[in-house]
Protein backbone atom coordinates (compact mmCIF):
# COMPACT_ATOMS: atom_id res chain seq x y z
CA UNK A 1 0.00 0.00 0.00
CA UNK A 2 2.67 2.10 0.79
CA UNK A 3 4.71 1.68 -2.26
CA UNK A 4 1.48 2.43 -4.17
CA UNK A 5 1.42 6.00 -2.78
CA UNK A 6 4.68 6.59 -3.33
CA UNK A 7 4.27 5.50 -6.93
CA UNK A 8 1.19 7.59 -7.50
CA UNK A 9 2.12 10.72 -5.53
CA UNK A 10 4.39 11.93 -8.05
CA UNK A 11 1.58 11.45 -11.05
CA UNK A 12 -0.48 13.58 -8.82
CA UNK A 13 1.94 16.58 -8.67
CA UNK A 14 2.23 16.29 -12.24
CA UNK A 15 -1.09 16.55 -13.07
CA UNK A 16 -1.38 20.11 -10.89
CA UNK A 17 1.28 21.61 -13.19
CA UNK A 18 -1.31 22.63 -15.71
CA UNK A 19 -3.26 24.29 -13.05
CA UNK A 20 -0.45 25.86 -11.45
CA UNK A 21 1.17 27.41 -14.46
CA UNK A 22 -2.22 28.61 -15.62
CA UNK A 23 -2.70 30.37 -12.19
CA UNK A 24 0.64 31.84 -12.20
CA UNK A 25 -0.04 33.03 -16.14
CA UNK A 26 -3.37 34.61 -14.75
CA UNK A 27 -1.81 35.89 -11.56
CA UNK A 28 1.30 37.77 -14.10
CA UNK A 29 -1.18 39.15 -16.38
CA UNK A 30 -2.55 41.44 -13.15
CA UNK A 31 1.00 43.03 -12.88
CA UNK A 32 1.50 42.79 -16.98
CA UNK A 33 -1.77 45.00 -17.97
CA UNK A 34 -1.33 47.95 -15.63
CA UNK A 35 2.31 48.79 -17.42
CA UNK A 36 1.09 48.08 -20.79
CA UNK A 37 -1.91 50.63 -20.15
CA UNK A 38 0.59 53.46 -19.09
CA UNK A 39 3.43 52.61 -21.32
CA UNK A 40 1.34 51.42 -24.57
CA UNK A 41 -1.65 53.08 -24.30
CA UNK A 42 -4.47 52.33 -26.66
CA UNK A 43 -3.70 48.48 -27.03
CA UNK A 44 -5.45 46.26 -26.48
CA UNK A 45 -4.85 44.85 -23.26
CA UNK A 46 -6.52 41.62 -23.33
CA UNK A 47 -4.37 40.16 -26.37
CA UNK A 48 -1.43 42.08 -25.33
CA UNK A 49 -1.14 40.73 -22.61
CA UNK A 50 -1.22 37.20 -23.53
CA UNK A 51 1.35 38.21 -26.46
CA UNK A 52 3.53 39.10 -23.03
CA UNK A 53 2.79 36.28 -21.15
CA UNK A 54 2.86 33.52 -23.91
CA UNK A 55 6.96 35.04 -24.71
CA UNK A 56 7.90 34.98 -21.12
CA UNK A 57 10.25 32.38 -19.67
CA UNK A 58 8.86 30.51 -16.80
CA UNK A 59 11.05 31.86 -14.61
CA UNK A 60 9.55 35.64 -15.36
CA UNK A 61 5.86 34.62 -15.42
CA UNK A 62 6.84 33.56 -11.94
CA UNK A 63 8.80 37.13 -10.94
CA UNK A 64 5.56 39.10 -12.67
CA UNK A 65 2.98 36.73 -10.65
CA UNK A 66 5.01 37.94 -7.32
CA UNK A 67 4.84 41.47 -8.78
CA UNK A 68 0.82 41.03 -9.20
CA UNK A 69 0.55 41.02 -5.58
CA UNK A 70 2.10 44.22 -4.57
CA UNK A 71 0.43 47.27 -4.10
CA UNK A 72 2.71 49.70 -6.59
CA UNK A 73 4.08 48.48 -9.40
CA UNK A 74 8.19 48.49 -9.35
CA UNK A 75 10.20 49.81 -11.72
CA UNK A 76 11.68 46.31 -11.93
CA UNK A 77 7.84 45.06 -13.25
CA UNK A 78 7.85 47.71 -15.74
CA UNK A 79 11.46 47.11 -17.47
CA UNK A 80 10.36 43.70 -17.72
CA UNK A 81 7.06 44.07 -19.24
CA UNK A 82 8.81 46.67 -21.82
CA UNK A 83 11.33 44.03 -22.38
CA UNK A 84 9.49 40.82 -22.84
CA UNK A 85 6.79 43.39 -25.05
CA UNK A 86 10.12 44.25 -27.38
CA UNK A 87 10.93 41.23 -28.17
CA UNK A 88 10.94 39.72 -31.85
CA UNK A 89 8.62 36.77 -30.96
CA UNK A 90 6.37 39.52 -28.23
CA UNK A 91 5.82 41.97 -31.55
CA UNK A 92 4.95 39.27 -33.82
CA UNK A 93 2.41 37.91 -31.90
CA UNK A 94 0.88 41.24 -31.59
CA UNK A 95 0.66 42.10 -35.33
CA UNK A 96 -0.82 38.72 -35.54
CA UNK A 97 -2.74 38.16 -32.44
CA UNK A 98 -2.79 41.53 -30.63
CA UNK A 99 -3.65 44.20 -32.95
CA UNK A 100 -4.65 42.43 -36.56
CA UNK A 101 -8.00 41.96 -35.44
CA UNK A 102 -8.68 45.59 -34.72
CA UNK A 103 -6.93 46.35 -37.97
CA UNK A 104 -9.41 45.16 -40.22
Amino acid sequence: MIRAGLILAPAALLACAPVQDQFARDAARNAVQPVLAERFPGVPLEPASNCVINAATGAEIAQLALAASQPLTHPSTNALVVEIATRPETIRCLATDGLAPFLI
